[in-house]
């Protein structure tokens, strides 16, 4: 499993700079297809919006790609491959990137896609999107020469561009949807709720608690495609549920572990089902505790050194996250080598060391044993998280901090931590993404601390060296230079601990052996699913 989960690591050489890169045909299906059916898809948990314009919660980015497209899709080596997009070069100062549009295609709305679009959405991501504030950072504007050809203008080079343009990381929005729209009103206008795409998917219903209905797009430029009729989207909040209905044949496919890794094994084991480890290769996910740096006590570096001496991150691997994931104890995953600094090691397990450290800040214990006290929460999006931070709850008693923890279905999550702030540590995932600059970066970089911006500098963490670090990494197109601006990066965080990065994850998709098609590339479940057919019968 996890060398499948490593090839997202290959970076995708742009030696080809300032040459016609070629277009891909669509991936000969294993078996002939069969048009017709519904895929009963398990997403969890309810996300906030279905449109990934200005949110990156993973139930967002499965459901998205399937009405509104990128310009690109990837192979599992991240090749490139055309989506809107049908051919694109490089210029050979980096500084350009000029794409030919898929002509002929419509939004759902029948009013036709043209570059305007792709110019306008591009822009939209630099303002609104969680990562797109440091994607797209070095855009300076985009010309649309012709209704089917975009030129993006860049300041200087942007290394990691070309991986960051599939649907679910930088979707193409229709223009004439948003106008007039203020872009501070921009991730709550209706399309989020109802999306007008150029998928193979259309938006039919959406009830919330239970399911969204998506059926099949009649006028999809690509022709015969796709070959569901829908995909009912279920939301099942209750693990064994989910399992059971794999069991019984109820669901079909699912992602990200989408079963109780303590039943994922018994679930395996059954004729009907699969397991499939690719698709994850975008990805990179890291499990995270995040600091409230505004918070009195959690300013202190030793106060926050202590909690990391508090974790024996065995423990979590092994009975959290059940062994499946690797310790990862700095910002860039263990899944990223290339970039990830083997050096840096996590803070030992050490309870005296942590009882010494807080003496010293000054919090001694009271005559209750209690130092100080902490709210604590988690992300609501794997059930991982909360198992996570009760641990560091008992974990914390034990050192004289008395943790109080409240959790919250995944809405109320990111508005408790991303906008009012109330929570002093938080369980959090961190989509490492294929390049720091993408994934890493929006963590730790200053100018992403925005009030109300999920997925952010929710720490509050400042530092102009990081800020120096990073940015210039981001336009670095040496790559050992690169690397050494990472590794100094890695180096800093790992003594200021404004995070306590914790496991690597291992991620599975679970599918029923009659659902075909269901990974063909870098994305996974996160893909527009054009290719997805049922086979009649089982295997």
């Amino acid at each position: 499993m996890s060398i499948n989960r490593r090839r997202f690591n290959q970076l995708l050489l742009l030696s080809t700079a300032g040459t016609l890169l070629p277009s891909f045909g669509a991936r000969a299906n294993d078996q002939s297809p069969r048009s017709g059916g519904t895929l009963n898809f398990i997403v969890e948990p309810e996300p906030p919006t279905i449109l990934a314009l200005a949110h990156t919660a993973g139930g967002t980015q499965k459901i998205s790609p399937k009405i509104t497209e990128g310009l690109l899709t990837y192979d599992f080596d991240l090749t490139p491959k055309p989506q809107l997009a049908t051919e694109w070069s490089i210029a050979d100062d980096g500084l350009s990137y000029t794409f030919k549009l898929r002509p002929n295609v419509k939004w759902h709305d029948g009013k036709p896609f043209t570059a305007d679009d792709v110019a306008y959405s591009i822009e939209l991501l630099k303002q609104v999107h969680p990562r797109g504030r440091g994607t797209f950072a070095n855009v300076t504007k985009v010309e649309t020469p012709d209704p089917l050809t975009a030129i993006i203008r860049l300041s200087k080079p942007a290394p990691y561009l070309l991986r960051a343009l599939y649907a679910a990381e930088s979707p193409i929005v229709p223009k004439h949807v948003y106008d007039n729209v203020a872009i501070a009103d921009v991730p709550v206008n209706q399309n989020g709720s109802a999306p007008i795409g150029t998928g193979p998917f259309v938006f039919k219903e959406w009830v919330r608690g239970s399911h969204i209905i998506l059926e099949r797009n009649p006028d999809y430029w690509d022709a015969g495609k796709p070959y569901l009729d829908q995909i009912a989207i279920r939301f099942v909040p209750d693990g064994a549920a989910r399992a059971a209905g794999f069991e019984t044949g109820e669901f079909d496919l699912g992602g990200d572990n989408p079963i109780p890794l303590s039943d994922l094994e018994r679930i395996k084991a059954l004729p009907n089902i699969g397991v499939d480890s690719r698709g994850y290769e975008t990805k990179g996910d890291l499990t995270q505790l995040i600091f409230n740096l505004d918070n009195e006590y959690l300013k202190d570096v030793k106060v926050r050194r202590a909690i990391a001496h508090a974790i024996d991150l065995d423990v979590i691997l092994n009975t959290v996250w059940y062994g499946y994931g690797h310790i990862s104890p700095t910002p860039i995953s263990v899944f990223l080598p290339r970039y990830y600094d083997p050096s840096i090691k996590p803070y030992a397990f050490d309870l005296k060391a942590a009882e010494q450290l807080l003496d010293e800040a000054g919090y001694k214990r009271g005559a209750d044993g209690i130092r100080f006290k902490l709210r604590l929460t988690h992300n609501s999006y794997n059930e991982g998280f909360k198992r996570v931070i009760e641990y560091l709850k008992q974990n914390l008693a034990r050192i004289g901090i008395a943790g109080t923890i409240d959790s919250y279905d995944f809405s109320t999550y990111i508005q408790k931590v991303y906008k009012e702030r109330v929570f002093d540590v938080t369980a959090e995932y961190l989509g490492n993404q294929f390049d720091p600059t993408l994934g890493v970066q929006r963590v730790y970089w200053s100018k992403n601390f925005k009030l109300g911006l999920p997925f952010s500098n929710a720490s509050h963490y400042a530092n102009p060296e990081v800020d120096r670090l990073l940015e210039t990494a981001s336009v670095e197109i040496d790559e050992d230079k690169r690397k050494q601006e990472f590794n100094a990066f890695q180096k800093i965080i790992a003594d200021e601990v404004p995070v306590v990065n914790l496991i690597a994850l291992e991620n599975v998709t679970v599918f029923n052996k009659r659902v075909k098609n269901h990974t063909i590339g870098a994305e996974g479940v996160q893909a527009n699913f054009a290719e997805v057919y049922i086979k009649d019968g089982q295997g």
